[in-house]
């Protein structure tokens, strides 16, 4: 049966680890998935404990392919409406970095705090896990936003190709061609791929859905107040570190991922030699290990808010398509498939 909150198993496999000064302690393979003091609790069935949380993350993804985004009441709506007071509230005056340090605080660790105390010594802690990772995934928003894009493409519509596009990319999309906009919604899913989906993942399978809560507004909070503009060059710099550290691991497993369900051995070669020149220290391995998975030459020059940037080329290959973007989502949905078989074997096998 699923432990109480704070009680532990039996029967799960240990590590020794010599640690500074000599002093040893024990890892469990369990505490990859969850933290000692928040294990899962009042699962339905009779399931081991270890199994709670990875079945909690199939829920939360299969909610998030089933329901998508609420059309309404969305948590993170009312978040980005709190994030503006908040940042209208703080963003003046001196000492800007460390205003946005506070800023950021109170912007996120309520909300995460309060996350896990929802969850401790709750009978159904297994369904508020799910139910916030849902929250916290936007995998078929973003997959309707692509499919979209390819749509229009593969009907010849241009102009709608390039409006939709717009919708989430932060490129000036009015001058490009077929081939262009093709580029743009390939990087954007590959990219958004590791920051809607599997972030998330990687902090729920640590900290359950207080690790989801935390990533995604963490995430959030970068794609507001990381601009390196006048307004956000100093009281976003926290936001946009804090998204960067957080980010750190999650996109390197995306990249590795990435690179099974393709052209492995070119991918890895991209992201070894381009990744390092990428301006992003999380979307350069993201998107050179996809590109070069998918065979595209991506990257290169654009227009972002009126300024003409040459970007480094991202993987090898021929231009993209508008039929690419279907073989970028669906990158994107292997990869999702294999991070929830290795979280439901790391729990079968901690069992």
């Amino acid at each position: 049966m699923c432990a109480r909150p704070g009680q532990l198993p039996t029967g799960f496999p240990q590590l020794t680890v010599a640690g500074s000064f000599g002093v040893k302690f024990r890892l469990r393979f369990r505490d990859f998935l969850m933290p000692f003091p928040f294990s899962p609790a009042g699962f339905p069935i009779d399931v081991p404990t270890s199994l709670c949380l990875p079945l909690a993350a199939v829920a939360g993804v299969v909610l998030d392919r089933l329901l998508g985004e609420t059309r309404r009441w969305h948590p993170l709506v009312g978040f980005g409406k709190v994030a503006n007071a908040i940042e209208r509230l703080f963003n003046r005056g001196p000492l800007r970095r460390l205003r946005g340090v506070c800023a950021w605080a109170l912007a996120v660790l309520p909300w995460t705090a309060l996350a896990f105390w929802g969850r401790s010594g709750n009978p159904v802690a297994w369904l508020l896990d799910a139910f916030l990772l849902y929250f916290a995934l936007g995998g078929r928003s973003l997959a309707e936003h692509a499919e979209r894009v390819a749509g229009d493409l593969a009907a010849g519509d241009l102009p709608a190709a390039r409006e939709h596009v717009g919708w989430i990319v932060s490129r000036n999309t009015s001058g490009l061609d077929e081939s262009g906009v093709a580029k743009a919604c390939v990087e954007s899913t590959l990219e958004n791929g590791n920051d809607a989906v599997f972030g998330a993942l990687f902090w729920f399978a640590l900290f359950g859905g207080a690790g989801a809560v935390l990533f995604r507004l963490s995430n959030t909070l970068d794609a507001m107040w990381g601009y390196k503009t006048e307004r956000f060059l100093r009281f976003g710099w926290a936001a946009a570190r804090i998204d960067d550290v957080l980010n750190y691991v999650p996109a390197r497993l995306t990249a590795f991922s990435y690179a099974l369900f393709g052209e492995t051995k070119r991918a890895l070669a991209c992201w070894h030699r381009q990744a390092p020149v990428w301006e992003s220290p999380n979307a350069g391995p993201v998107m050179s290990s996809g590109a070069g998975s998918l065979g595209l030459a991506l990257g290169g020059a654009a227009i972002y808010h009126g300024q003409f940037e040459e970007r480094p080329v991202l993987g090898e290959g021929r231009p993209a398509r508008g039929e690419d973007i279907t073989r970028a989502l669906a990158l994107v949905r292997r990869s999702i498939g294999l991070w929830l078989a290795v979280l439901l074997t790391i729990g079968a096998i901690s069992a």
